[in-house]
């Protein structure tokens, strides 16, 4: 393809802070439609098509069967499973032309159940795996960062279905293998996986894709000693007290307008450490009370909190209602609706400063073990913190790193085949339900993903195996009939040999042409000119400088080629076995 025929514009000044929102939009790969909708261009594409095509390989080695769902469900598909009601505005509810309520689909596990259903009667069709590559509407409310965070995607869903628990662990490993193949094969083999909670999915075991980046949303737990790795939402946290030699007696001491856990701390000459911390949440369902209680220096894991209660939650806005006194609560002589909690970071703590349950005043003196009633559940409700102990070794080496998740596998069990009636015959005869696993990949977040991981100040640098071009040939002084010949005739031969190329001849300088070059990431770059043919050789070098140097003209394509083939096999170095 000529750069000349390419649609869409490159352009110079940054557009945005996020680096691949800012190069790829620099760079004439996508146009925004509206908030979380992006329209793609050519080399985005090109780029998406080779990831699918990846995806595909990986899938099918894995025994999977493409099917396609469709985007709009009735309803009543998802109200089957329980989901309709339960999960929020990110559903797109809307009514049809006859007044049916119908559903965008923002994930396809009711679908897939339905098209297995009364299909797959029998143990003799199980195991099997169905997967499609399909358009998904999820109504984000925190769109961001180009094709990170998005409303409309495409995304890479499968699910198994299995006649015990051991037979779906078992393809678990293979499917969590064929996602590692495929972070390799796409040029991304750092991505990791963490341990994850399962969310309105459902299920107990899932694990999460992850690349680390500073720009990533998510906070991941890790720990360098063993290499424990899970989602901050999963992450035990585990807190160790130092019990004072003593337990002083709990009295009131007056603390005016100080309010906060800082505040407190600063006038009573205290350390976070040393406080008892209240919040306040509200059910999103009733809006009812909940109250936790924690150590001062921690912060509730609102993830744990919620699938303890088994409801969404929001931060209290008044309080009144629930008969607490704002910026005194204590859990000693409370009297309040609130359902209270107490986070397991209180045990073993002394001597600590609490609320006293009344305007102005606080409570020294305060030790859970004795003031608070004995049988008192205490709950993993805080998140993990930096050079926190390690839910698996023990040792103080926590690492808190921020990622974007570019994958999820869910163990779903028979969450969906119960609520849907879907059952089979086993070999006795008996009636049973399917149990579940669940595998997506958002292929647009992948492409940003892989953008933010792979670039220079001057653009993208795609990795050859989903490059939208391998090789660009920059024609410098394109209107001097040998520079023009030349570059024709090697454009020709990759041509004929199967390389995607990219080719322009455009008359612009060699700056523009190279920014331009640049922003289209191509691995390999081929530069014809006067100089260059005068040297009777052309230039041969990488987008990431890796390498660089003169080329024989007649060995010209021949050493592209070999050069491709160099880079794809670098990359296919990194991908493990199949299981």
């Amino acid at each position: 393809m000529k750069v000349r025929n390419i649609l869409g514009e490159r352009f110079k000044e940054r557009a945005f802070d996020i680096e691949s929102q800012n190069l790829m939009t620099r760079g004439g790969y996508m146009k925004q439609v509206g908030n979380g909708i992006y329209s793609l261009f050519t080399p985005t594409k090109r780029i998406q098509n080779k990831i699918e095509a990846i995806l595909r390989e990986e899938m099918d080695a894995i025994d999977g069967q493409e099917v396609l769902f469709p985007v709009v469900m009735p309803a009543t598909l998802w109200q089957s499973s329980g989901r309709f009601e339960s999960i929020g505005k990110e559903l797109l509810r809307f009514k049809d032309r006859s007044g049916a309520d119908m559903v965008l689909g923002m994930t396809h596990e009711e679908a897939a159940v339905q098209l297995a259903m009364n299909v797959a009667g029998t143990y003799q069709k199980y195991p099997f795996m169905i997967y499609q590559i399909q358009t998904k509407f999820r109504d984000e409310p925190r769109a961001r960062g180009g094709l990170i965070r998005v409303r409309e995607f495409t995304m890479k869903d499968a699910y198994s279905f299995h006649t015990s628990q051991e037979d779906l662990e078992k393809y678990y490993e293979r499917a969590y293998r064929a996602y590692e193949r495929i972070y390799a094969r796409a040029g991304v083999p750092e991505v990791i996986a963490v341990k994850s909670d399962s969310g309105m999915m459902g299920g107990k075991v899932s694990h999460e894709f992850m690349l680390l980046t500073d720009i990533g949303e998510d906070s991941i737990v890790i720990c360098p000693e063993c290499g424990f790795r899970a989602n901050m939402e999963a992450c035990e946290a585990i807190t160790e007290n130092s019990a004072d030699a003593e337990m002083l007696p709990l009295e009131d001491v007056f603390t005016g307008d100080a309010k906060t856990i800082e505040e407190v701390g600063a006038l009573l000459n205290i350390t976070s450490k040393q406080t008892c911390k209240a919040v306040v949440y509200q059910r999103n369902s009733d809006d009812s009370y909940v109250l936790v209680f924690c150590r001062g220096d921690l912060e509730i894991n609102e993830t744990k909190l919620t699938n303890y209660i088994k409801s969404e939650i929001h931060p209290a806005v008044e309080i009144e209602n629930a008969d607490l006194t704002a910026g005194n609560i204590g859990p000693v002589g409370l009297s309040t609706k609130a359902t209270v909690l107490f986070d397991r970071s209180l045990c073993g703590a002394t001597n600590l400063v609490c609320g006293a349950n009344k305007e102005e005043y606080h409570f020294k003196g305060f030790n859970p073990s004795r003031d608070l009633p004995e049988g008192t559940e205490f709950i993993d409700l805080t998140k993990a913190v930096e050079g926190g102990v390690c839910p698996n070794c023990g040792k103080h080496s926590l690492n808190i790193r921020r990622g974007i998740e570019v994958g999820n596998i869910f163990q779903l069990g028979k969450r969906y085949t119960e609520s849907m009636g879907m059952t089979y015959d086993t070999e006795t005869g008996e009636r049973k339900n399917p149990i579940m696993g669940c595998y997506g990949i958002g292929v647009g977040r992948l492409i940003a993903s892989v953008c933010e991981s792979h670039h220079d100040d001057y653009g993208p640098i795609w990795p050859i195996t989903i490059a939208p071009w391998q090789v660009e040939i920059c024609a410098l002084r394109a209107n001097d009939e040998a520079v023009h010949a030349a570059a024709d005739k090697l454009y020709n031969a990759l041509l004929d040999a199967g390389v995607d190329v990219l080719y322009d001849d455009r008359s612009v300088s060699a700056g523009f042409m190279f920014s331009d070059a640049d922003l289209l990431g191509a691995p390999v770059r081929v530069v014809i000119s006067p100089k260059t043919l005068a040297r009777g050789c052309f230039e041969l070098s990488a987008r990431d400088k890796s390498f660089g140097g003169d080329i024989a003209i007649e060995d010209a394509a021949q050493s592209v080629i070999d050069k491709i083939r160099e880079l794809t096999d670098a990359i296919n170095a990194k991908v493990p076995e199949r299981l």
